[in-house]
């Protein structure tokens, strides 16, 4: 039996270096655009063939793969997520682009209306029109994309990827992280969604009992407008909190979610 034991040992030891060495990694390239740096995640293997990649926009761009960059420091590390769920094969390939924010300029870029208590706000058309109309098309003819595209953020740029997921028609999929539903009472709440993407939406059980009323009830109102158990996944992380860590966590499954592998039914039309 002990002869059994170390047998199995051994191989196990063999196998599981093996497996990490098995892990392909991707490829980040950086570039300025306008008042910004962009930072795109080219997965495993796309030097070599000519396969083209759906792709998510992730706002907050800064905090994504740079640790030196980020708030307080700590990147989600998107890219070592991307690598996970495509190696295992949860997630179909996909490029990500991160877009930094604007600095001071961030809450009117990430909010669709005017808070008059707050005096700001109220710039995301024209932020959308930048991302669909010169960054998309940018990434397009630069990379090898499909016509299919997600949208995605955490906090304020949560409420914007939600925001123009719902009313661009350019994005078949949301990534919807702690989104800031506080914003002006509410107001996204209000909005007529024009368009109807695939819907991953989270919250942090620790972001207080407000951040969960304002997650459930925009739950509840998508549930109201015909989205599906298949079209919204709803999810509260009862540890999460409103943070750069807490959002790297659930980023592996928002891309799963997103971007299933292509054997199952996707919100994209694969």
């Amino acid at each position: 039996m002990r002869d059994m034991r170390v047998t199995l040992r051994d191989a196990f030891a063999r196998l599981l270096p093996n497996r990490r060495r098995a892990l392909r990694r991707g490829t980040l390239e950086r570039f300025p655009f306008k008042d910004r740096q962009l930072t795109v995640y080219l997965p495993p293997g796309y030097s070599e063939g000519d396969r083209r990649y759906p792709v998510l926009y992730m706002q907050d761009g800064q905090n994504l793969f740079d640790d030196e960059r980020a708030f307080a420091g700590h990147s989600w590390r998107l890219h070592l997520a991307a690598d996970e769920v495509i190696g295992e094969r949860s997630a179909a390939p996909m490029i990500i682009v991160g877009v930094d924010h604007a600095g001071v300029g961030r809450i009117e870029e990430y909010t669709p209306t005017h808070d008059d208590k707050r005096d700001a706000g109220g710039q995301a058309d024209a932020y959308g029109r930048m991302l669909v109309d010169e960054i998309k098309p940018l990434i397009d003819a630069k990379y090898r994309t499909t016509d299919r595209a997600a949208i995605g953020g955490s906090s304020l740029g949560g409420l914007v990827s939600l925001y123009l997921g719902l009313t661009t028609g350019a994005f078949a999929g949301v990534g919807a992280m702690s989104p800031s539903i506080w914003w002006d009472n509410r107001a996204i709440l209000g909005v007529r969604p024009l368009h109807r993407p695939w819907i991953w939406l989270d919250i942090g059980g620790r972001e207080g009992a407000e951040a969960l009323r304002d997650a459930r009830a925009a739950r509840d109102w998508l549930r109201a407008g015909g989205w599906t158990a298949e079209s919204l996944n709803y999810y509260e992380d009862r540890r999460g909190d409103h943070s750069e860590p807490a959002w790297a966590k659930r980023s592996r499954m928002m891309l799963e979610f997103l971007f299933p592998p292509a054997e199952l039914h996707s919100p994209h039309g694969s």
